[in-house]
């Protein structure tokens, strides 16, 4: 069995380095925002470049408490991507917004600038751009659009932790960046986590005080806010690994180039498209082959932990039917859910078991190409 992601071989690099780390703060007595998390706000805000960041509990609440902190509410409209996990558009309806999608760069898979002005209306506040599987989007046009109308831009940064577009690290472009340390991202935690980043003074306050039940001074609640504190133990452990993501993204982008090369005289996959003046960090390698769905179910009988990121765009998830958007509004974002799969991607995969991936996947293909009599 080769998987997805295997989080045991990190550990064995880590372990005792987070053991100790989470021992530390068991002893010390202080669990809730105590000096880790004040310590990792800091150590990451030097790393991504931005004055301010603010530790919350996951990636949606970062997403979540970002529209809130920049008054994205009810009546109003935030434009995304529908080739996204739920938690982006998600976020939008908490806070009682819309979410208007618009369609993708079919080789990026990240939203198309080009598309972004022509949805715009009166009622539009915000753009989300999700720097999908760790490719970044193109900021510069998309900065320019929001400063032309006057939206506010919050980065989903999700899946892009060390990402940068022309030499600027992913979630310092816009107003407020996110990002999720699930167990399986680049940078990932040993539970949820997850983080704003901003260079405003005046939404670094607003989204601390959100974090914490809407106070700025305990039991003095000016707004409703939530309990989305990162939690200090997994604070802890983010630190150690912080240590070592840069190094775990080069390995990855290794990995990204041996593929492609496995893959170079293969037209059926299709590879990964690093745009220009872009650092991919590739939390997922994700190809397009034919017969999506059957290989997938084949390189599971052949141990292969292949998966599907994401085989339903948002536009038809059940959630937002209310939208009304039929099959064929976003051609692009429809056509290729039905045909990506991520393929086996982590720092410490080897290239024996990526050939066995490769040679699996070729092997797959044909198999269901004389299926259906291709």
């Amino acid at each position: 069995m080769i998987p997805i992601f295997d989080s045991k071989r990190q550990y064995k690099l880590i372990g005792e380095e987070a053991e100790k780390a989470v021992c530390e703060v068991m002893r010390s007595g202080s669990y809730i925002l105590g000096k880790n998390v004040q310590a990792l706000e800091k150590e990451l805000a030097e790393y991504l470049g931005c004055k301010y960041t603010v530790g919350v509990n996951s990636g949606t609440d970062a997403l979540h408490i970002a529209l809130r902190a920049l008054n994205i509410g009810k009546g109003d409209e935030v434009i995304t991507t529908a080739f996204t996990f739920v938690a982006t558009a998600e976020a939008i309806g908490m806070v009682g917004a819309k979410p208007v999608f618009v369609d993708i760069n079919p080789d990026t898979f990240n939203i198309d600038p080009d598309k972004i002005e022509a949805a715009i209306t009166p009622d539009t506040k915000a753009i989300i751009p999700v720097h999908l599987y760790g490719q970044p989007c193109e900021m510069d046009k998309i900065m320019a659009i929001a400063q032309k109308h006057n939206l506010r831009v919050v980065e989903d940064c999700a899946q892009a932790i060390g990402s940068s577009y022309k030499g600027k690290k992913v979630g310092t472009f816009g107003d407020i960046g996110c990002y999720s340390f699930y167990p399986t991202k680049n940078l990932g935690t040993m539970g949820d986590g997850g983080l704003c980043t901003t260079n405003s003074e005046e939404l670094k306050e607003h989204i601390i005080a959100l974090r914490n039940h809407g106070s700025h001074v305990r039991y003095h609640n000016d707004e409703l806010g939530l309990n989305s504190r990162l939690d200090e133990i997994q604070a802890a452990i983010l630190r150690v690994k912080a240590k070592y993501v840069d190094e775990w993204d080069r390995q990855r982008r290794e990995h990204a180039a041996y593929y492609n090369k496995l893959f170079a005289n293969c037209p059926d996959v299709q590879t990964p498209v690093e745009a220009d003046n872009t650092y991919c960090v590739y939390h997922q390698y994700t190809v397009k082959i034919p017969n999506r769905d059957e290989v997938h179910k084949m390189l599971g009988e052949a141990g292969i932990g292949a998966m599907l990121y994401y085989p339903i765009p948002l536009h038809f998830q059940k959630v937002n039917a209310w939208l009304g958007m039929g099959k064929g509004s976003l051609p692009h974002t429809e056509a290729d859910t039905e045909c990506v799969i991520s393929l086996p991607m982590f720092p410490e995969i080897t290239k024996e078991e990526q050939e066995t991936v490769a040679k699996t996947l070729i092997d797959c293909i044909n198999k269901s190409k004389s299926k259906v009599g291709v």
